[in-house]
């Protein structure tokens, strides 16, 4: 699975091209300031699914707004799987099944799994990106932002299940040597992936804080949009912020200071 900038010649410069999922979390949203920041057109594509927590589809287009009233255009495009993917069986698709909450390490956080969620979008993306390389006459990077946190829970979020899928891509198209994966935080957690955030964003000239208020992490907000903070998810996310020094810009039920001190609790019930 190669990891390789995607570039072509373009009016004598060097163009790098890159399709990504852009979930409205804050690892794909990381992703993309990363990919901006390091000189790649941009085209991304999110996925509307039946899951509970679409209020993650208004937070990306959020910050595809923000970034175009700083001069940066990126293409957006929203795919309703909705009719398919929410009939799955899942705590994030299926009514009746509340979201569980605690550690995501936890036996219960399987529950919140959508079965070949991530294969079914990888193959749209895939698609995605042969036609770009086609049309546009340049190699392709599909960009995601998996990374270690998941792996425990999420099978189809590991390196292996990338290897796999991008060898059956490779065999069952033509011209798949224009199409590469890049998983730049495979190996990283959502703390890294915060850390080199702040680069990217500082590179861009844009506002950290703002970035993130337009994301959502949570599996279970509330009706105005606010994160539980109780989550696997949200855990999760809590302590990447309080491990890098900040409090976390996005809204949530309880002050931050009570979803911190749950967070934490939560991190040393599992260490126990």
């Amino acid at each position: 699975m190669a990891i390789e900038s995607a570039n072509s010649q373009v009016d004598g410069c060097t163009l790098m091209r890159a399709i990504m999922a852009l979930s409205g979390g804050m690892d794909s949203t990381g992703l993309l300031m990363r990919l901006l920041a390091d000189g790649y057109k941009v085209s991304c594509l999110s996925y509307n699914y039946g899951q509970k927590h679409s209020i993650e589809l208004e937070r990306a287009k959020a910050n595809i707004e923000y970034l175009s009233s700083n001069g940066i255009e990126v293409e957006h495009r929203i795919a309703d799987l909705s009719s398919a993917m929410g009939i799955f069986h899942s705590a994030l698709t299926t009514d009746g099944i509340e979201i569980p909450e605690g550690h995501y390490e936890e036996e219960q956080m399987k529950q919140t799994v959508v079965p070949n969620r991530n294969a079914i979008f990888a193959s749209i993306l895939y698609g995605y990106a042969l036609s770009v390389a086609l049309r546009e006459g340049t190699d392709v990077v599909i960009a995601l932002g998996v990374h270690s946190g998941d792996h425990a829970i999420y099978p189809d979020c590991r390196p292996e299940f990338y290897e796999a899928i991008s060898h059956a891509f490779e065999v069952g198209n033509w011209d798949s040597e224009k199409v590469t994966f890049h998983l730049p935080y495979i190996d990283g957690d959502k703390e890294s992936i915060l850390m080199d955030s702040q680069a990217a964003i500082a590179t861009l000239e844009l506002d950290f804080d703002t970035v993130f208020a337009n994301t959502n992490t949570s599996y279970n907000p509330d009706a105005r949009g606010r994160s539980s903070g109780r989550s696997g998810a949200d855990v999760e996310r809590i302590l990447a912020f309080h491990a890098i020094g900040r409090k976390d810009p996005v809204d949530y039920v309880e002050p931050w200071d009570i979803v911190l001190a749950n967070a934490l609790q939560v991190e040393q019930e599992m260490r126990t």
